[in-house]
């Protein structure tokens, strides 16, 4: 196993809260990190490495 760190990040650039992830390689640690997405970005790092990025998803409610 590998550790992994993902954090959530506000609109703003700020660092909102980290989640350590553990997994065997790259690609299960970007499952794992996509599954973080609400309402925030989160970026996956591995150490200084940045291996991905994903954007939340901005829906506007129907009135």
């Amino acid at each position: 196993m590998h550790a992994y760190r993902a954090y959530m990040i506000r609109r703003d650039g700020h660092i909102i809260h980290r989640v350590d992830i553990e997994c065997d390689d790259d690609e299960a640690a970007k499952e794992r990190a996509k599954l973080l997405v609400n309402g925030h970005d989160v970026e996956l790092w591995d150490g200084a490495r940045k291996i991905a990025e994903f954007k939340a998803a901005h829906f506007k409610t129907a009135h």
